[in-house]
């Protein structure tokens, strides 16, 4: 099954308009988008799957400039799936491929699925190019559209493994055993500062911050969260930081960023969560160590039952070059 912008669409009565004078110069995603309605998102989507035609030729590109005068046909198909963009130009490592799932070792910088401010070069779309039978879980009702397979995420600033689910039974799977918490998640984190203790555990519900709907907190009206993590190593240069070990015994958006910057440790690099300590105080995350958006935050094991054999299977990723570079004397990954 070819992944293309739409699953099971029905052709239906274009709609056709002279362009006229208010849209002269006009860029073609956005006079669709005016004309039409739709998102200028979704405008382009309808151009790069051939549904809009200019002067009787179909469109070049979505960046087309219109001029007054010009006749320009738009193919609206029924509202339903609109899958993301196929595009093969995403880097992505495949660590592991089978008919049933496929293992990512996402790079920093990449992110998972389309939302908010990012429809195009997501990780989804380089999937679709490589495994185009991902659409055949949206057009089963499975998943969502904008995230055919994705049964966990890391963010954008995160690097390391995620699988992603390839047939009916592997999803049912993954998610059952993610809601079940059987899945071993390991992250290696460098942190702000030294934490006194080798081993522990931050336990506290996560929410929507009050103040930031854009932005998770610990909250007494949030979901439980717990996380546990162990001390890999206390360095003070370049700074004074701890390098840990965490487990995620569940999945909450943001949940790692949010708990450690909740006592006082948070992620090297986190401009987000990291941004102010305990009491207002501001909190030494290093944001110069790394680039911009990057976060020294790294899913270095990833482990779990095998949907189609239930053999227990576990992936390991090493630090990547722009992490490990920061340390003098970077760890393997967890066993």
């Amino acid at each position: 099954m070819a992944a293309g912008p739409r699953t099971g669409a029905v052709s239906t009565e274009p709609v056709v308009v002279t362009v006229p004078a208010l849209l002269d110069g006009v860029r073609l995603d956005r006079a669709v988008s005016l004309l039409t309605g739709v998102s200028r998102a979704r405008a382009a989507e309808l151009v790069a799957g051939g549904r809009v035609r200019v002067a009787g030729a179909e469109a070049t590109g979505r960046s087309q400039v219109l001029a007054e005068g010009v006749v320009v046909e738009i193919e609206l198909p029924p509202e339903g799936p609109i899958l993301p963009l196929a595009d093969p130009g995403v880097d992505l490592e495949v660590v592991h491929a089978d008919a049933d799932l496929v293992v990512v070792d996402k790079p920093a910088g990449l992110v998972v699925h389309p939302g908010a401010g990012r429809r195009e070069g997501t990780m989804v779309s380089g999937l679709l190019a490589r495994f185009p039978d991902l659409a055949e879980l949206v057009a089963g009702g499975l998943c969502e559209p904008e995230r055919p397979g994705i049964v966990h995420r890391l963010d954008r600033g995160t690097s390391g493994l995620l699988v992603v689910a390839r047939s009916e039974r592997a999803y049912r799977s993954l998610t059952a055993q993610l809601a079940a918490r059987s899945v071993d998640r390991r992250y290696q984190a460098l942190v702000a500062g030294s934490v006194d203790e080798d081993r522990g555990a931050v336990e506290a519900p996560i929410g929507r911050s009050t103040r930031s709907p854009t932005r998770m907190a610990v909250s007494s009206e949030g979901r439980p969260a717990r996380t546990t993590y162990r001390v890999i190593g206390r360095v003070d240069r370049p700074i004074d930081a701890t390098l840990l070990e965490l487990a995620l015994d569940t999945g909450r958006t943001h949940q790692i960023r949010v708990h450690l910057a909740a006592i006082g440790h948070p992620v090297v690099g986190d401009d987000r969560y990291g941004a102010s300590g305990p009491g207002g105080r501001r909190a030494r995350v290093g944001g110069t160590l790394l680039v911009p958006g990057r976060l020294f935050l790294h899913a270095a094991r990833l482990g779990f039952e095998h949907p189609a054999t239930g053999a227990r299977v576990t992936w390991r990723s090493p630090l990547p070059p722009d992490l490990s570079s920061v340390l003098a004397d970077p760890p393997a990954p967890p066993g």
